[in-house]
């Protein structure tokens, strides 16, 4: 590629990046395909090969936050932290674990709680709500266990005023790492107890 289209195509990448930043923080989306696919048509950019990586998002995001949003999201993350943890401690017995934005510390004013727990039979922590007369709505999503594709049910619920979402997985899945596509790197997750932590730092 010569080296002035290669040029163009970075300063289109970072461009997209910083508007696909823009539109999940100002706009509640949490999808970094999505916010980029947006992103990109805003610009007219058609071109595939300018769409940057979800790690060149995050950056723009992180900055963006800390530019415009600052104490405002600090203090939502810490107020999220602190549900996630009252949520997993209720869940305890299901071996959960904190995933997305609130624990990459990117969460902002309209991000929900990406929990994962892992059961011998999804009927287990449907049992448990219903018992606690906590209501959820169920669905399901598509994401990789080691090199296998797992058809996850995720439940949807309310805790406290926060919107949750639980992706229920076999018991045997907690040892691999969870991927949302084959190529893709394992979530990253924590322990209830890397939460505690967490949460008592004050992070």
């Amino acid at each position: 590629m010569p080296k002035e289209q290669k040029l163009k195509h970075q300063q289109m990448r970072t461009r997209i990046a910083a508007i696909a930043a823009r539109i999940m923080a100002e706009d509640g989306v949490e999808d970094f395909a999505a916010a980029k696919r947006k992103a990109a048509r805003q610009l007219g950019a058609g071109d595939t090969k300018s769409l940057p990586d979800n790690d060149e998002i995050e950056a723009e995001l992180r900055l963006y936050q800390s530019l415009y949003h600052g104490e405002e999201q600090r203090e939502q993350l810490r107020y999220l932290r602190n549900q996630a943890l009252a949520a997993m401690e209720q869940l305890a017995e299901f071996n959960p674990y904190l995933t997305g934005p609130v624990l990459k510390g990117t969460a902002g004013r309209y991000a929900d709680i990406d929990l994962q727990v892992f059961a011998d039979s999804g009927k287990e922590l449907e049992i448990f709500l219903l018992n606690r007369n906590i209501s959820y709505q169920s669905s399901e999503s598509r994401h990789y266990s080691g090199n296998q594709e797992r058809s996850v049910s995720v439940l949807s619920l309310d805790w406290k005023g926060t919107p949750v979402r639980v992706a229920v997985y076999c018991s045997g899945d907690e040892r691999r790492g969870v991927k949302t596509s084959p190529l893709g790197r394992p979530l990253e997750r924590a322990s209830l107890d890397a939460v505690r932590t967490l949460v008592a730092g004050g992070e």
